[in-house]
């Protein structure tokens, strides 16, 4: 979806939200939806950092968790991207996140049997 500034310039959603980061308005829910598009548009290294900056900002949110260990995996970093999971694991069962914690443990089983770790 195309939004528009005030001069009725074409932005796409990235491009506002890397606005409203550039005018200081960084928080863990923008970083979060920056990465998420970063993703969605194949721009996995980019989205990881700004996932890892939500992060920075709140440890305890397991979608940015769940989500930086797919941008890693996309991005070839399958170590990263195992630890990502076992990191968000812990902080969704923590939190009673039941789905977000059963979703990275499937995640991290196939990895573990990806790389020939039978655990």
């Amino acid at each position: 979806m195309a939004y528009f500034n005030v001069t009725g310039i074409r932005m796409d959603k990235i491009e506002q939200f890397e606005r409203m980061l550039a005018a200081g308005q960084d928080n863990a829910l923008l970083r979060f939806s920056l990465g998420g598009l970063m993703l969605k548009h194949g721009r996995f290294l980019e989205a990881a950092v700004h996932l890892r900056a939500a992060l920075d900002q709140d440890p305890h949110y397991s979608a940015a968790w769940k989500l930086l260990g797919r941008a890693l995996l996309d991005s070839g970093d399958e170590k990263a991207a195992l630890e990502a999971r076992q990191a968000g694991i812990g902080v969704a069962k923590e939190r009673g996140d039941i789905q977000a914690s059963r979703e990275m443990e499937v995640f991290v089983r196939r990895l573990q049997r990806r790389a020939g770790d039978p655990h």
